[in-house]
């Protein structure tokens, strides 16, 4: 199994910058953390959960959301497990609860390839 832990969350102000982390433990079938593709995704309140980010296993391949480019940035750490979610410029449209998720076949915006998931730490942008 594959455990995934985020952090970093929290409230700001409209403008501000967070960055969430996103530690990963544990492995299957031989895989661990520099095997698999990672994604952050997000669930706000009454809303379906969408993709925000994803980096594939080598970190050469990074995928965003139209509403967050050029704002969120993706990366990962291979020697701690970690992988990191730098979100500048917030609205409070980004207010959501965010997840992260390892897929270990390739980077995808789609929910349903991953197969490890985090509890999600909540992010609150106000106005």
């Amino acid at each position: 199994q594959v455990q995934l832990v985020e952090s970093g969350g929290g409230l700001v102000q409209a403008g501000g910058s967070l960055r969430l982390s996103c530690a990963a433990s544990g492995r299957t079938s031989g895989r661990t953390f520099s095997n698999y593709a990672m994604g952050w995704f997000r669930q706000a309140p009454g809303k379906e959960r969408e993709f925000v980010a994803a980096i594939s296993w080598s970190g050469g391949g990074r995928y965003y959301a139209d509403s967050v480019k050029g704002r969120f940035t993706i990366s990962r750490d291979i020697a701690k497990s970690t992988a990191y979610l730098q979100m500048n410029s917030l609205k409070p449209e980004d207010t959501a609860v965010y997840y992260c998720a390892a897929d270990s076949r390739s980077a995808s915006s789609r929910a349903t390839n991953y197969d490890y998931w985090g509890q999600g730490t909540q992010v609150t942008v106000s106005s």
